[in-house]
């Protein structure tokens, strides 16, 4: 028998899939192992092309008995794909890693939400006491520990109030093309407009693109509503207390991630933009104690590698302090830190990182690198 390392791929098309791939293809990361990729509708058919690996045809995702011979399985099909299969390979007797990107076993007593580099140390002790199932967090969740976790380290957060601005791409593909579209329809309707802009005053323009957003024309299948020109308070189902899920992430799951003894709250409203990719948040964190703010921001900027810290004035804000400016990067620029007219022990604070990075596939790739590591 072959002591080659197999590690299963599912879900490698999607949008965090993809992005994890190529994340991986810069790192090597393909090196070391047999990848084997797995398809739920397309059995036999080409695998991704990868340079140097021969990848054989897809096989079938819900084949357990080939699935329980992996020593690792790397999912970003989804929750119900999740729901479905792993209690049955685990029933079946499969011991090695599962690393997902859903949701679905997220807050099980028998998974860990990596987040390496802010909890690595956590990872690493779960390991050794026997866990092998890994889901990656909520994407704004993640991206505020990968902000903050400098304050977090040094017990400096008593709680947080976080209101984000989320990107489409946050809703998936059909919402991003969806957003697309709705750009392109007001642009069209301005379309005569644009030809004699010297007769057309800003009211003009007003009036024809609120008909537009007020109207039935506009596509929205997916939204329920226009995005493009405007924005969507809400983002997922409701839960208790006037949340909907998305917010009631904020504390449970950042919670768990740090393996906080006290719960610390984070609470806010969820908001989707009209910004195609990377989410932002504006966050008011009221501290353990008052710190001198050179201290904070040295807290900040030395918790890891990729944290940015910008300026708090207008040209390095709206520069390198936008989704424009960090999409498609590993950089999490925070600015705009300050202290709250309300109290020397109130900080306010903006971030913005992508999310389909940090937020889905970085957690992921980075998992599956520790994971290697201690397969025998």
């Amino acid at each position: 028998m072959s002591n080659t390392i197999r590690v299963g791929f599912v879900g490698w098309r999607g949008m965090v899939g993809s992005v994890l791939l190529d994340r991986m293809t810069a790192e090597n990361g393909f090196d070391g192992y047999e990848p084997l990729f797995f398809t739920t509708s397309q059995v036999g058919q080409r695998g991704p092309y990868l340079s140097g690996i021969n990848v054989p045809p897809l096989k079938d995702a819900f084949n357990i008995d080939e699935l329980k011979e992996l020593d690792i399985i790397v999912s970003c099909q989804g929750g119900d794909y999740t729901n479905e299969v792993h209690p049955k390979l685990r029933a079946a007797g499969f011991k090695g890693f599962w690393i997902d990107a859903a949701s679905a076993l997220r807050m099980n007593d028998s998974c860990i939400i990596m987040l390496d580099p802010v909890n690595r140390e956590i990872i690493d002790n779960g390991i050794k006491n026997g866990v092998r199932d890994f889901a990656g967090g909520n994407c704004t969740v993640s991206l505020m520990l990968m902000a903050f976790a400098g304050l977090f380290k040094h017990g400096l957060v008593e709680w947080i109030s976080s209101m984000t601005y989320q990107a489409a791409s946050g809703a998936g593909a059909r919402n991003m093309i969806e957003l697309a579209v709705q750009m392109a329809h007001l642009t069209n309707v301005t379309a005569k407009m644009r030809t004699n802009p010297a007769g057309v005053n800003a009211l003009d323009v007003d009036k024809a693109m609120t008909a537009e957003l007020q109207g039935t024309t506009i596509p929205r299948m997916n939204f329920g509503v226009p995005l493009a020109a405007s924005l969507i308070p809400w983002i997922d189902s409701a839960v208790e207390n006037g949340q909907t899920r998305e917010e009631w992430k904020g504390t449970v799951e950042a919670n768990k991630i740090l393996n906080t003894k006290k719960n610390i709250p984070i609470d806010g409203i969820c908001v989707r933009i009209g910004a195609m990719r990377s989410h932002s948040q504006a966050l008011t964190i009221k501290m353990t104690k008052d710190a001198p703010l050179d201290e904070i921001n040295d807290m900040i900027a030395s918790a890891h590698e990729w944290i940015k810290i910008i300026p708090n004035d207008k040209e390095s804000t709206i520069n390198g302090l936008t989704p424009a400016a960090v999409s498609g990067t590993l950089t999490i620029p925070v600015g705009r830190i300050r202290k709250m007219n309300i109290g020397p022990e109130y900080l306010t604070a903006f971030t913005v990182g992508d999310q389909l990075l940090w937020g889905a596939a970085e957690p992921i790739r980075r998992m599956l690198k520790i994971a290697l590591e201690h397969v025998s």
